[in-house]
């Protein structure tokens, strides 16, 4: 079976001009690879962090945001990691999608024009109705929580 299409506006910026827009590697893919958007090429040191240009700006259609996820080949091979993970982009943000990017190995990773730096996943959003209550109803679980379910 065939996922749904959602139609998504998509405007390049100047210095993205070259690099293809995000796809889907697979028929099966959930995410479409984010590419870097730098000029030049950028040092990361281990444990520094930069705010990766990716050169797209994006007008989700309402009810959807657009999330941003690491690559697993990079966090494995490399340590890099997407320390806000998921990043979420809002249906109303127009301004250009970055990635902030972490180095938690131990090596300097370069980050250079466009390399698969993230991962974009569209997804549904659920608004809430909050239904004030004094109490709650009981459950085995209780207020358990930070590991509790695994004694």
């Amino acid at each position: 079976m065939t996922a749904p299409t959602i139609p998504v506006r998509v405007s390049r910026l100047a210095h993205a001009h070259d690099l293809p827009l995000p796809a889907y590697a697979s028929d099966g893919a959930a995410g479409m690879d984010l590419l870097a958007a730098v000029t030049d090429a950028l040092e990361l040191a281990p444990g520094a962090r930069a705010l990766v240009p990716t050169g797209l700006r994006i007008a989700l259609p309402p009810g959807y945001e657009l999330q941003i996820r690491p690559r697993s080949g990079l966090a494995l091979k490399n340590g890099i990691m997407l320390p806000n993970s998921p990043g979420t982009i809002d249906e109303d943000y127009r301004g250009e999608l970055g990635v902030i990017v972490f180095n938690g190995g131990s090596e300097t990773f370069v980050i250079t024009r466009g390399l698969r730096i993230a991962q974009a996943v569209i997804a549904p959003v659920m608004r809430v109705s909050w239904d004030e209550r004094d109490t709650l109803d009981d459950t085995v679980r209780g207020q358990g929580g930070f590991g509790s379910t695994g004694r």
